[in-house]
């Protein structure tokens, strides 16, 4: 089937029904039981909204709600945790019995926060790179978990440069959760640390008598919680196939401008309140799944991310900017000029169960409400 790519400015869009026909191998089974090996592991809540349902026209509404993941505001911690357990693996059947490592990373404030939380636990040191424009309380956090921070005057993709440069120095292992040729092992392993939370979601959409969901949305950076989701939805072996929903910000939109034009790209990344998903670029690894596996990404300004927020909030369920992303993704989907072809291109239908990736609470990356972007 061919893909579709609207006509009109608002809301960016682009669809590949064919996705659904995809498969690939899943991920391996034994992150769940890392992850419940480690204190304080819990699932975390699957939520329903029946007043979501009502006013998108569909049978079911869930929202993952990530904002408390092993003590963390956001999922981030599942990728870091496993991908470090993997690395300082690697290192010491290599014989590299240096202690203690510095694990460097870039981040937009998540993944950052996650990885100096994962250093500290395990008794070694971290240095996160920071880009301009997130917000102080989020890097004040990652300072509160004892990691040295470097803030950098450009965007996402200059810090993660400087990253990289930074972990070059002995005893320095970089663990990035977006990957390029030549660095594709460590972000790999994060990938597969996200897949806990697709199990769990599995487990319950089944206690609640949801069986399989129709459509799950996504808010996306580089691409990397993506990338799991599309393993986890396209490598089943059976069973009635998942529409998969990309949602990114207006100002970053790398994941739609490369599957609109058929290769990755790099786009140059504006201001948004959505800081975590403010990327230019997709991760390498990502992409290959992203292009072959979505069935659909659309882009939202900060506007429609924030309304989201407020009604998620008044809704019981603490959501920050990039975790009400995916709501304000599936409203602009379902609504306004072309919601039909695009509801139709998404497969759903009166009785469709949606879940919605909630991917961090309102502590996470603090920002202010009105922004009108």
């Amino acid at each position: 089937m061919p893909a579709y790519v609207s006509s009109t400015a608002e809301p960016p869009w682009f669809a590949r029904p064919a996705a659904r026909a995809w498969t690939c191998p899943p991920a391996p089974t034994e992150v769940r039981d890392f992850h419940a090996s480690l204190a304080g592991y819990a699932p975390t809540p699957l939520t329903e909204l029946p007043p979501l349902a009502t006013e998108l026209g569909i049978g079911r509404v869930f929202v993952k709600d990530e904002s408390c993941r092993l003590g963390l505001p956001a999922f981030k911690a599942l990728g870091a945790s496993w991908a470090v357990h993997r690395a300082l693996a690697a290192r010491a059947a290599r014989g590299d019995a240096t202690v203690p490592v510095t694990l460097v990373s870039a981040t937009d404030g998540n993944h950052g926060r996650a990885v100096a939380r994962t250093a500290r636990l395990l008794g070694h040191r971290a240095r996160i790179f920071v880009p301009r424009g997130v917000h102080p309380e989020a890097v004040a956090a990652i300072a509160a978990e004892e990691a040295e921070v470097s803030q950098v005057p450009g965007a996402y993709d200059e810090a993660v440069r400087q990253a990289a440069e930074a972990a070059a120095a002995p005893g320095a292992l970089l663990v990035q959760d977006t990957a390029w040729p030549g660095y594709e092992r460590i972000p790999g392993w994060i990938v597969e640390g996200y897949s806990t939370l697709c199990a769990e979601i599995d487990e319950q959409l089944a206690a609640a008598g949801a069986g399989t969901p129709d459509l799950i949305a996504i808010p996306v950076g580089v691409g990397s919680l993506a990338h799991a989701v599309v393993t986890h939805y396209r490598g089943r072996p059976a069973g009635p196939p998942t529409a998969l929903l990309s949602v990114e910000p207006t100002a970053a939109p790398c994941v739609i401008e490369s599957l609109t034009r058929g290769e990755p790209v790099s786009v140059t990344t504006g201001e948004t309140i959505m800081a975590g998903l403010n990327c230019g670029t997709p991760s390498s690894i990502a992409w290959p799944q992203l292009r072959d596996g979505l069935d659909a990404a659309i882009a939202i300004p900060d506007a429609a991310s924030v309304r989201a927020a407020g009604d998620l909030a008044r809704l019981g369920i603490s959501s920050g900017p990039c975790g009400a992303a995916s709501l304000a993704g599936l409203r602009a989907a379902l609504t306004g000029d072309g919601a039909d072809e695009r509801r139709a291109a998404l497969g759903l239908r009166p009785a469709s169960t949606v879940v919605l990736l909630s991917t961090e609470g309102s502590a996470a990356n603090p920002a202010a409400t009105t922004a009108d972007k």
